[in-house]
């Protein structure tokens, strides 16, 4: 009886984990412009011009990323964890890029140690 009321825990908390991680997701599934680059080391004023022109990332469903950050994603990965507010892109060769994330219907915010860019839907 023990382990069928263990099981069945189990089985909610992870339905549960699951649709909350799904939510997340759901907002992110788009395609995004950069519109706003806040350097924390320093940056060119020319490669913060170049990533605000480029500046694009579409995230599908499946769990790929393309576009371009600070140099062009083809074929990358990404991650979304902690309810969303956690993102890890990693690109084609697997190099990761973590950042905090803060998700919402038209906008998208990433932080990470080198700079904070946002993002609007397009």
């Amino acid at each position: 009886m023990k382990k069928s009321n263990l099981f069945m825990f189990g089985m909610v908390l992870l339905t549960v984990l699951m649709v909350s991680c799904h939510k997340g997701r759901n907002k992110l599934v788009n395609s995004w412009k950069i519109t706003a680059v806040e350097p924390k080391i320093p940056l060119s004023d020319s490669l913060k011009n170049v990533i605000l022109t480029n500046g694009t990332l579409t995230f599908t469903e499946d769990g790929h990323v393309t576009g371009y950050l600070q140099n062009e994603i083809n074929n990358g990965t990404f991650a979304l964890t902690k309810g969303g507010k956690s993102l890890v892109i990693k690109d084609e060769t697997g190099t990761p890029y973590p950042c905090e994330s803060t998700i919402t219907d038209d906008q998208l915010i990433l932080d990470s140690k080198e700079m904070k860019i946002t993002l609007k839907k397009i």
